[in-house]
C-alpha cells in the first residue's frame, strides 16, 4: 500500500452500510479490500463506543496485510439499536455472521475484540466454528473471572453510574478508568463520546444490552464454562493496569483455553490496542499471520 493509499484511510472513505436482516442495519468500515486474509474488529461496549473510536490507529495499519471489517456492533455507532433482543453476546454475533453472509465472506475470519466485542467475538467462534479463525481478545468480557481483584471493578462501577445519570462528568470518570495515560482523555474525545452516548436510542440500547446478561439466556455470557471448546489459536492481551477487567481475570481463560498464550503490557489500561497501539499492532499481525496451525 503506498504512502497516498494509506492516507485515503478515513472515517469517511471507508464508512459503509449493510442491511443484513430486515429489522437490523450494520454500519461497519472496510479497508484493504484485496488482501487477506479477513479480520474482523469488535469494539468494547463503553458509552458511546464504536469501532472508529476504538480502532483508529489499528486500522490504518491492520490493513495493509488484511481485508479488515471494523463492526459497530448492534446498539452501538451508526448501527441499528434494538432494545429486544437475546443475551448480548448471541446478539452481537449472530448479527456478525448475517452481515458476512450479506458480504457474501463464506471462509473463516480472524476475529480481534475489545472488552464487550472480545465476549462476542468468542460467542461466535463457540456457535460458528466453522466461521472463525484465530481469535486475538484484548481484556475480554465472559472470559475474564476476577480471581482476586473485586467485583463489580471500578470500571464496571462507572459505567453503572453513567448508565443511571448520564452526565457529561460520570462519562468522563469512565473514561479515566479506560487508560493509565490519563493524556488520552482529551476534551474532544469526552466530547465526541458523550454526543454519542446521550441520545435517547444509545442510552436505551446500553440499558438492554446490561439487561440482557440477567435475561433467562444468561448463561450464554458465561463464556469461561466453554472457554475448553475453543480450537482456534487464541491470544490474550491484558493491561497490567486494567481496572474494568483485571489482570487477575486473565488466569482461568489462559487455563481453560487449549491453546492460549497470554501477553501483558506494563503502563497500560483497558484499551491495549490504543495505548500501545505501535506493539499491539506489530503483536497482533504477527500472530494472525504466523503458518503454523
Amino acid at each position: 500500500m503506498t504512502t497516498t493509499e494509506q492516507a485515503e484511510i478515513t472515517y469517511e472513505s471507508t464508512s459503509k452500510f449493510a442491511q443484513v436482516r430486515p429489522d437490523l442495519k450494520l454500519h461497519y468500515h472496510e479497508a484493504g479490500v484485496g488482501n487477506g486474509p479477513t479480520i474482523v474488529l469488535l469494539h468494547g461496549g463503553g458509552p458511546g463506543a464504536s469501532s472508529w473510536s476504538n480502532f483508529s490507529k489499528n486500522i490504518p495499519v491492520l490493513a495493509k496485510k488484511f481485508h479488515v471489517l471494523a463492526v459497530d456492533q448492534p446498539g452501538y455507532g451508526l448501527s441499528d439499536k434494538p432494545t429486544e433482543h437475546p443475551q448480548y453476546f448471541v446478539h452481537s454475533s449472530s448479527a456478525l455472521k448475517d452481515l458476512l453472509d450479506t458480504l457474501e465472506i463464506t471462509g473463516r475470519v480472524h476475529l480481534l475484540g475489545n472488552s464487550l466485542g472480545g465476549g462476542a467475538a468468542v460467542r461466535f467462534a463457540l456457535d460458528f466454528p466453522d466461521r472463525a479463525g484465530r481469535l486475538v481478545l484484548m481484556g475480554p468480557g465472559g472470559l475474564s473471572v476476577n480471581l482476586f481483584s473485586p467485583d463489580p471493578t471500578e470500571g464496571v462501577k462507572n459505567l453503572g453510574k453513567f448508565s443511571f445519570q448520564p452526565t457529561r462528568d460520570n462519562l468522563e470518570a469512565f473514561l479515566r478508568i479506560m487508560v493509565f495515560d490519563q493524556s488520552l482523555i482529551t476534551p474532544e474525545l469526552v466530547e465526541e463520546r458523550f454526543a454519542a452516548a446521550s441520545t435517547p436510542e444509545s442510552l436505551a440500547a446500553a440499558k438492554a444490552m446490561g439487561k440482557s446478561f440477567a435475561s433467562a439466556d444468561f448463561e450464554k455470557g458465561m463464556l469461561w464454562r466453554d472457554a475448553h471448546k475453543l480450537r482456534q489459536r487464541v491470544l490474550l492481551i491484558w493491561g497490567r493496569e486494567d481496572r474494568v477487567n483485571p489482570l487477575d481475570g486473565a488466569l482461568v481463560a489462559t487455563k481453560m483455553i487449549p491453546r492460549a498464550q497470554l501477553h501483558v503490557f506494563g503502563g497500560c489500561g483497558h484499551w491495549a490496542q490504543l495505548e500501545k497501539f505501535d506493539e499491539f499492532n506489530r503483536l497482533a499481525s504477527e500472530f494472525l499471520l504466523d503458518g503454523g496451525n
